[in-house]
């Protein structure tokens, strides 16, 4: 290519320290210690070109593109250039710098929930972008141009939407309004930071689908900010792979995957689940002889009152057992229902109609010591640690609180108990003293692990416990839950929407679409021969990280 870059960022260097220093640093360094998130970054992104920059958390991906758009706190000190059509934005000061965000450079950020405003709609907030940088624009054409766009990512009915709340929509939904404000005023430069993590896979391929749609029908230059090596197979054109600040390597993203150079990289690409047959040997523990099921659901029914006073079916007659030992993996687009029937199975929400049978015994109806009994026998291990873990409580006692509530040992056991519960899953017994907050994402997890094995459950509810964790801290969780799981020999209902994570870690899958159990059987014959259409559908949308299988597979998905 010899046309000129649309984005161009040249050894960006971005430090931070305590903040005390009149702006000579940022957060978090004790006494002006200094921490460099970005250590001489290089990147051009040319005009219909989409770069992605992949790497661990931590390696600064999210640090360098809100350089881009002069997002960073004052205490940030930033050097080297970033050029945007020939400006450089490093240069610009704050009147400047509002008037290119959206009209010459735009960023689709990772939770639209947090960054649309809850207070306002989905048309006004639209139009807002619109009459910020189009000063003629009355408010009547603004409206008639969000509906507009609205509809040109994808969104049905786009006028009836105009007047909804973003909490009225779904995550994809509102996935697209981020993306429709983004290109409001047709940016050189779009920037995607993590945008489809939160996603199931039929939505996630829906919206890269749009990315590549907007990349030709604009001739935007992209930068794709990710962690998940399947988006990045299935959308770029180049890749740069960021290390502790740096950039470790630069490629194709054919020779990326064909032919990885830095051992970072090989390292990254290793730790990607794949998914393919005959991954996970069964380990259902013979049944002995009138032994029951871990988990028996018996036509579980799950309503929530609607507005107006109406009801909203979440879980329609869903029949499904958990053998001892087993690890059932439930599968399904957000909204299908897979954590309602979570949740119902450990007691946390209570059914409409149906049964609920834990070990042999029933939970729907148990009350006082009978439930407390029940419960003791099973965990559960949410998806955001940091939201489940009490923020007032060191690591210790979140551990031990379950022991606490059930009256299990004195102090002594239950510290003795903390620091083995600690040293199972790989971590120092050192950090009981420490809060969460002072912890990694992924140690984090391994906190709510050891938290859910405390009391030796027979059952563990595992709600979507690595899809907000970077590929290699994902594998280690995965590799330590595989170990856990054989040496202790708990039955587990292993909810998430990342298949090759499935292939993984269960023996049998369940499919749930809108409420209702659409198949189940063995993982290899659900996920390599499925019955139903639905189920192929969702199959051919997980993204795999390789770019010429993922051609093939969006060809196929396209065709269904």
């Amino acid at each position: 290519m010899t046309e000129s870059p649309a984005l161009a960022i040249r050894d960006l260097r971005v430090s931070f320290g305590n903040g005390g220093n009149g702006g000579n640093g940022a957060n978090g360094g004790d006494g002006g210690d200094i921490v460099r998130a970005v250590d001489g970054v290089t990147i051009d992104v040319r005009p219909g070109e989409i770069v992605a920059v992949v790497g661990e958390s931590g390696s600064g991906k999210s640090v360098t593109s809100m350089s881009t758009l002069g997002l960073l706190p004052r205490t940030a000190e930033v050097s080297g250039s970033i050029q945007v059509g020939g400006v450089d934005v490093t240069t610009l000061d704050a009147g400047r710098l509002r008037a290119i965000r959206g009209a010459e450079v735009a960023m689709v950020f990772q939770e639209p929930m947090t960054a649309l405003n809850p207070a306002f709609t989905v048309g006004w907030q639209v139009a807002e972008a619109l009459r910020l940088h189009i000063e003629d624009m009355s408010k009547k054409q603004a409206y008639d141009r969000a509906a507009e766009l609205l509809a040109m990512v994808g969104i049905r009915d786009a006028r009836r939407r105009l007047d909804q709340f973003p909490h009225e929509l779904s995550g994809g939904l509102r996935q697209r309004v981020m993306i429709a404000m983004a290109i409001a005023c047709e940016p050189k430069v779009l920037i995607a930071d993590e945008a489809t993590t939160a996603l199931d896979v039929t939505v996630q391929a829906e919206i890269l689908d749009l990315l590549r749609d907007l990349r030709t029908r604009f001739g935007m230059a992209m930068l794709v900010i990710t962690h998940n090596m399947g988006v990045v197979a299935d959308i770029a054109d180049r890749v740069v792979v960021m290390y502790q600040g740096k950039v470790v390597e630069q490629a194709t993203v054919e020779d990326l995957f064909a032919r990885p150079r830095a051992d970072y990289t090989k390292k990254l690409l290793t730790s990607v689940p794949r998914l393919a047959p005959g991954q996970r040997r069964a380990r259902t523990r013979a049944r002995e002889q009138g032994e029951a099921p871990a988990l028996a659901l018996d036509n579980l029914v799950v309503e929530f009152r609607g507005k107006g006073g109406g009801t909203n079916r979440a879980v329609d007659e869903v029949s499904l057992t958990i053998g001892r030992g087993e690890v059932l993996g439930l599968v399904g687009e957000s909204g299908s229902g897979k954590s309602t029937v979570g949740r119902t199975a450990i007691g946390l929400i209570k059914p409409a109609s149906g049964a609920v049978r834990l070990l042999g015994e029933p939970l729907t109806g148990a009350k006082g010591r009978d439930l407390r009994r029940l419960r003791r026998r099973c965990s559960i291990v949410f998806q955001d640690p940091a939201s489940s873990l009490d923020p007032r409580m060191t690591v210790g006692d979140c551990i031990a609180e379950p022991m606490v509530i059930n009256k299990v040992g004195d102090r002594g056991d239950r510290d003795d108990r903390v620091a083995a519960l600690l040293r199972s899953v790989k971590l120092d017994p050192a950090v009981r003293s420490r809060y969460p907050h002072e912890l990694s994402g992924g140690q984090r997890q391994r906190i709510g692990i050891a938290r859910a094995i405390a009391l030796d459950p027979e059952l563990i509810i595992a709600d979507e416990p690595t899809s907000a964790l970077d590929v290699s801290v994902q594998a280690a969780v995965l590799d330590l839950f595989l170990e856990l799981q054989d040496r202790l020999g708990f039955a587990c209902l292993f909810i998430t929407h990342d298949l090759a994570v499935v292939g993984l870690v269960a023996d049998r899958v369940a499919v749930m679409n809108s409420g209702r159990l659409v198949e189940e059987g063995p993982r290899d014959q659900v996920l390599f021969d499925p019955r139903q259409d639905y189920t192929r559908r969702l199959v051919a949308a997980a993204p795999v990280p390789d770019p010429a299988a993922q051609r093939e597979r969006r060809a196929q998905r396209l065709s269904l």
